[in-house]
């Protein structure tokens, strides 16, 4: 009689392992550029996890794939921001139920983090956008934040550009750089790695908090 062990997956690893898949379809640089505006607003898989493997795959077409996954970030970012700017309030200092669901549902974004950033953005706008498009840091917590705040919006469009613009073209950059072996090493390491971005990530946060 065989016996059949059951092994738990990783929730993480399927999650991107479902996002991964998308590189195999014809309409991978379509899902690039969906995944790049949806983590820029809501979404929690970077499009960094789509991108290497297309890049890899497309070696010629990486600064191609970089600019669609940067578009895609800044358009969602914008959105973002009108989320924010529109959807935030249900009056002057009084958070909407869309703001409410956002802190209960969205990892990162809770409302003492939103409440103490605000006295921040009048004096450090650009500078924390940037720092925001370029770390591990939530996008999204800083797109939203950035038009609930009233921040100016040709500096944060900027701002969002810039830093997002460097971190996926360097990221494309050195893939097509190092090709392949870059790709062993995720899939090899990859809880490692899993591991170190949730590290970066909560230090983020406390270097935030700290400066706040």
């Amino acid at each position: 009689m065989t016996v059949q062990v059951k092994t738990k997956t990783n929730p993480m690893r399927k999650l991107y392992d479902w996002v991964l898949s998308w590189a195999e379809k014809p309409s991978a640089q379509y899902a690039l550029f969906v995944l790049a505006f949806a983590e820029s607003s809501f979404f929690p898989v970077p499009p960094d996890v789509l991108l290497i493997p297309l890049v890899l795959g497309y070696r010629k077409k990486w600064f191609r794939l970089a600019a669609i996954t940067m578009a895609g970030s800044a358009l969602g970012g914008i959105f973002g921001y009108f989320i924010g700017h529109y959807l935030w309030w249900a009056a002057p200092g009084d958070p909407s139920s869309l703001a409410e669901f956002f802190f209960r549902n969205i990892p990162g974004f809770s409302e003492a983090v939103f409440w103490k950033m605000q006295r921040q953005y009048f004096e450090y706008g650009f500078w924390i956008v940037f720092t925001a498009g370029f770390t591990p840091i939530p996008y999204k917590v800083f797109t939203i934040s950035s038009g609930a705040f009233d921040l100016n919006f040709f500096t944060f469009t900027l701002a969002s550009v810039i830093s997002r613009g460097a971190r996926f073209f360097l990221v494309s950059f050195l893939i097509y750089w190092f090709g392949e072996p870059i790709k062993t090493f995720i899939n090899k390491y990859f809880n490692w790695l899993a591991l170190l971005f949730a590290v970066l990530l909560i230090a983020g946060f406390l270097l935030i908090k700290g400066i706040i």
